[in-house]
């Protein structure tokens, strides 16, 4: 039984408390039609929750249709107010699992929707507040309070740290994302090197946060565990495959979020969620104690929601060798963002107008964006097969569909079309380092904003494709990649990459940090 309260002097108008009543029945049942017919038309239709706000009716349609059903709840209170000629409505419900939730919904009349599920009611915007997890486990395998305390001085003191399901964690199993290898896992009987700088520089972490299966992918999808919430696009997702870390830090559940990098694994969560990462120089941070995925590449990283952070965790994780100098000049290519779309590069020519008076800015030629994609994907995929291709053989049906295509492409990589492939790919780092020489080449951390959730895997596989064709260019020549969140779209944030010389991490990080502070300064003034 439902408990209804009416505002004082009012009545509730005809078929409102029926249509309240269906609403609810449809959004047990998971019907999609009935659901989105039950939302106003248009793009003025606003739904809200912990995670963000969805505008139009298409955006919260598509939403729910990879959402899956909310659970069923029964409505224990209702409470009903005028609003002009809409009602407001106010609902505590009393989910089948446990606790409380609360639902804010304007309703509005329209003789157009008689013929709808709500007999002429339909919501024209809504706000949820569900039954709060203890731990979200799309974002977290573990987590503790802390998990692994760090010193109690240092530089990072008062920091905590999401780390990705890659680094042996001391009393932890690593999963790499793939449940059944958890399965097969055995605790750690020590810290990777990369977690232990943080402790020992005084950050605790909070616990350890998931990853795409065997960092495999660019998107942030897990079958097993569920897509994490992107912190800055509801309804997207969230960037992979660092896909934990970033939306742990993007949500404020953690100040950094340790990841690794291979070909984009760090910088694409961090452009889909408005984060400051840096993918390092390839060699620089220890690997050791982290599960590999192609070694030629692999890099370890930091994901902050500020670059003083971000400076703060490299300074503490480097073994103070020597920063290269980077030259007065800084670099764009035009060839390097051709599969960008329009609107990003539109901003990007705009930031770059603004960059044209604080610096030398000057045009590079770079190889073409085909061959550096092509060259990545064979040589990347050959070290995927020899780093987890036996795990893949023995464990049939353990990942999902996009990952197991992935795989099945490495394993079809031959020894003589490898060996062909790293020769193409010297010759494209021999031709990006005589071009770049130590200057700054800025361009597009990612081609778009994030995708949304019920994209296609063919759309996602066009997006991955694009954005390797632009990440390769770290990878393939070792330099470290800074993704900095200064770009907006109508989508949602897309970072702006800085790629120094080998060495110059630091000095990236310091640039980008001068850099902002003289764009605020403008904007202000």
């Amino acid at each position: 039984m439902t408990n209804i309260h009416v505002a004082a002097g009012a009545m509730a108008p005809d078929g409102l408390i029926e249509a309240i009543h269906a609403y609810e029945q449809v959004l047990a049942a998971d019907d999609l039609d009935a659901l989105a017919a039950f939302f106003e038309p248009g793009d003025e239709t606003l739904r809200g929750d912990g995670a963000g706000l969805l505008i139009g009716h298409d955006a919260i349609a598509s939403f729910r249709a990879k959402r899956g059903g909310a659970g069923a709840r029964r409505l224990v209170e209702l409470r009903l107010t005028p609003a002009g000629d809409d009602w407001l409505a106010v609902s505590v419900n009393a989910p089948v699992a446990g606790g409380r939730g609360l639902v804010t919904q304007l309703w509005r009349y329209s003789a157009d929707a008689v013929g709808g599920p709500g007999g002429g009611w339909r919501i024209a915007v809504a706000h949820v507040s569900s039954t709060p997890a203890a731990i979200d486990t799309r974002i977290w395998r573990v987590v503790g309070a802390p998990l692994l305390e760090g010193r109690s001085e240092g530089p990072l003191a008062g920091e905590t740290v999401a780390v990705k399901d890659l680094f042996s964690v001391l009393g932890q199993r690593v999963g790499a994302g793939v449940r059944a290898y958890l399965e097969e896992s055995e605790p750690k009987e020590l810290n990777a090197p990369a977690v232990q700088s943080l402790l020992d520089a005084g950050a605790d972490v909070v616990g350890i946060a998931q990853t795409d299966q065997f960092a495999y992918s660019i998107a942030g999808l897990n079958p097993d565990y569920g897509t994490p919430p992107n912190g800055a696009v509801q309804g997207a997702v969230p960037g992979g495959s660092s896909s934990g870390p970033a939306s742990a830090v993007a949500l404020g559940q953690a100040s950094i979020g340790l990841g690794t990098d291979t070909a984009g694994s760090i910088r694409i969560p961090a452009s889909y969620q408005g984060l400051w990462g840096l993918r390092t120089t390839h060699g620089a941070v220890s690997l050791e104690e982290v599960v590999p995925l192609a070694p030629r590449y692999d890099t370890v990283g930091w994901m902050t929601r500020d670059g003083e952070t971000l400076l703060a965790a490299a300074k503490a994780s480097f073994s103070g060798e020597p920063e290269v100098t980077l030259d007065d000049v800084v670099l764009a290519s035009p060839s390097a963002t051709v599969l960008a779309q329009p609107e990003v590069r539109q901003i990007f020519i705009q930031l770059l107008q603004w960059l044209e008076v604080h610096v030398d800015l000057r045009p590079v030629d770079l190889p073409d964006v085909s061959r550096l994609y092509a060259g990545f994907r064979v040589t990347q995929s050959a070290e995927a097969w020899r780093s987890d291709g036996a795990w893949v053989e023995k464990h049939p049906g353990a990942l999902g569909q996009d990952i197991f295509e992935r795989f099945e492409y490495a394993s079809s990589v031959g020894k003589e079309q490898e060996a062909e492939a790293l020769i193409d790919v010297a010759e494209l780092a021999k031709e990006i380092d005589d071009a770049l020489g130590n200057a700054i080449l800025l361009l597009p951390t990612s081609p778009s904003a994030a995708p949304s959730l019920d994209a296609s895997i063919e759309y996602l596989q066009g997006v991955r494709e694009a954005t390797l064709s632009m990440t390769a260019i770290a990878g393939l020549t070792g330099r470290p990649a800074l993704t900095v969140p200064w770009m907006r779209t109508s989508e949602g944030p897309v970072g702006l990459s800085l790629i120094g010389p080998k060495g110059s991490d630091l000095a990236l990080i310091e640039t980008a940090l001068t850099w902002e502070r003289e764009l605020l300064h403008d904007q202000q003034g």
